[in-house]
């Protein structure tokens, strides 16, 4: 498989609820397995995480309690950047290189998963495509949509 991005480190948006622990929202549920450790070693490679999270007000000050006392201090929360100020009421995506989430298609597959998909046998950072085609924006075609509708002439 081809590499889709290069060795540097990465910004890396982690989802809370059900990625770095149980869903029990709002409360807050028990750590996944390797949470902490894979985040802690993902930051040792030098990325940077953001916490990224359907959590406001106290309910997110308490996830960000939570992961500081585990030993993680975000390099931004809900936000691309420490400094950057939001808009109320603007719904937008972060600007991250990788998102970790449980909401994805196939679901969590886990911390050790992350790890290893991430830095191979704790080596460099190998993010792989599973299915490099599905990121092309247009298939090559034959001649193109007048070809098809007039035909050879």
């Amino acid at each position: 498989m081809s590499t889709f991005l290069s060795d540097k480190s990465k910004v890396i948006a982690v989802d809370f609820d059900g990625t770095i622990v149980e869903h029990k929202y709002p409360e807050i549920g028990k750590e996944m397995l390797f949470a902490f450790a894979t985040m802690k070693a993902l930051q040792q490679k030098g990325h940077k995480l953001i916490l990224w999270t359907i959590r406001t007000g106290p309910l997110l000050n308490e996830a960000v309690d939570y992961c500081r006392k585990n030993g993680i201090e975000f390099y931004a929360v809900n936000k691309n950047y420490p400094e950057e100020v939001l808009e109320e009421n603007i719904s937008r995506k972060l600007n991250a290189d990788i998102f970790i989430d449980d909401r994805n298609v196939g679901g969590f597959h886990g911390w050790s998963d992350v790890w290893s998909t991430l830095h191979p046998e704790g080596g460099e950072f190998a993010h792989q495509l599973r299915n490099p085609e599905a990121h092309q924006n247009f298939k090559k075609s034959d001649g193109g949509i007048l070809k098809k509708l007039f035909g050879n002439k």
